[in-house]
């Protein structure tokens, strides 16, 4: 691991005790497979669960998690800001630890990336299995160009 990592994930945390761990198993291959330096910012905003204990411990096997604890909750807009403001990536990712965010998407961000895009983003596709409310929501980014997901 080199010092400036290429690839800085930003991941948001609020009371995710019950899927940082299954999120960290997906990710961390991921990015390893991308062959480029890369931290994963995880930034606990203000979790009342064993978040953050769990955040630690994954930090204690992997130096590549970062671990920012704010001091309350504060709302995802401020958690990923501090974790910009504490990226040290070429690139950032911001990427939520719920299942519904899919890692498996960051090689073709990455590629476009490298391919000299400034901002590479994925929207939401309705799916066959999505229920109404979820199609309803999700509409309006229907229309961006994107990679989808």
């Amino acid at each position: 691991m080199t010092d400036t990592p290429d690839l800085s994930l930003i991941v948001p945390c609020f009371d995710e005790a019950a899927s940082i761990d299954s999120f960290l198993r997906r990710v961390e291959p991921v990015l390893e497979g991308l062959g480029k330096p890369f931290e994963i910012l995880c930034i606990d905003d203000g979790s009342t669960d064993s978040t953050l204990e769990k955040l630690l411990e994954h930090r204690s096997r992997n130096p590549a998690i970062k671990v920012i604890r704010l001091s309350r909750n504060f709302g995802k807009e401020v958690a990923l800001t501090a974790g910009l403001d504490y990226a040290r990536g070429r690139a950032v990712i911001p990427i939520d630890c719920d299942p519904q965010d899919p890692p498996e998407l960051t090689p073709d961000l990455v590629e476009k990336w490298g391919e000299g895009y400034d901002v590479v983003y994925a929207t939401w596709e309705p799916r066959p299995s999505d229920d109404f409310t979820k199609r309803l929501t999700g509409q309006h980014l229907k229309r961006l160009p994107s990679l989808g997901w």
